[in-house]
């Protein structure tokens, strides 16, 4: 071994592994990146970093007139009722589907392996999960406006049966991670499936589990202003219509409601943490 890698051995011996690692990470990085067209050049073209230079400068001032600061915070209520709603539907949807896709709570896994009509029926649930969170919210938005039309009810539905689908997934899975034991204790001393559940299971996750919730939730409201795009209402329709009207002072100021919305659910997620620690 030479002199350089040596000093560099000593310093971290895992060097080679690490260096080979990220090497071959770039190999196979390029590929995809020619494969999709991807190229980072387009964005240093003199043409685009001015009309972009032109575009941000108009961020300055943000617009502050009464008249689209109180429409700006009706739509901003618009946007958080609408994700609490598709949250509160996602909440209910996944709730069931997890208590029924987790494998802490059945009766027939405590002698060991559990049955085959049990086990086949999770998998099936687990498979409806994945068929909910598979199709992306504005698709699920598209199609709900074919039904109930434009407007807010769209985007709450949209919302509700994606996240339904995520909630669930991740919810059986940290039950699943908990520790068995005291589980396992209660439901092979006669307690019910909901006692086990409520005493047994939820006290190690129940912080995790809101976190969770908490963070879907900021994540929803970050949705919903995507859904405005397809008719949904809310900020993101607003934020659309002023994009389209090169209206930068108009976007500035939604933009910041945006980062004021995620630092309250930041702040509303350390709060309920602390409530029920």
């Amino acid at each position: 071994m030479t002199a350089p890698a040596a000093g560099a051995a000593a310093r971290d011996p895992a060097w080679l592994r690490r260096w080979g690692g990220l090497l071959l990470a770039a190999a196979l990085a390029w590929p995809l990146a020619v494969w999709c067209e991807f190229d980072p050049r387009v964005l240093f073209e003199p043409r685009g970093l001015a009309a972009t230079g032109r575009f941000i400068a108009s961020f300055v001032p943000p617009r502050h007139d009464a008249e689209f600061l109180a429409l700006l915070a009706a739509e901003t209520w618009r946007t958080v009722a609408i994700a609490t709603a598709g949250m509160t539907i996602a909440f209910a949807v996944a709730v069931p589907l997890a208590l029924l896709a987790t494998t802490r709570l059945s009766l027939s896994a405590l002698a060991g392996r559990m049955a085959a009509g049990p086990a086949a029926a999770r998998a099936l649930v687990r498979a409806g999960m994945v068929v909910l969170r598979s199709v992306p919210e504005p698709v699920w938005a598209l199609l709900f406006v074919r039904v109930v039309g434009l407007g807010p009810t769209a985007g709450v539905l949209a919302i509700g049966i994606a996240y339904g689908g995520m909630l669930g997934k991740v919810y059986a899975e940290i039950l699943d991670s908990t520790d068995p034991a005291p589980t396992q204790a209660l439901l092979r001393n006669g307690a019910s499936r909901l006692q086990a559940l409520w005493h047994g299971t939820l006290p190690s996750c129940a912080d995790e589990c809101l976190s969770y919730t908490v963070y879907r939730w900021e994540c929803a409201i970050r949705s919903s202003v995507v859904l405005g795009f397809v008719g949904a209402g809310g900020l993101g329709q607003q934020l659309d219509t002023a994009a389209k009207m090169f209206a930068g002072a108009e976007v500035a100021s939604i933009l910041l409601v945006f980062v004021a919305l995620v630092a309250l659910s930041d702040r509303l997620s350390l709060w309920l943490r602390r409530l029920i620690a």
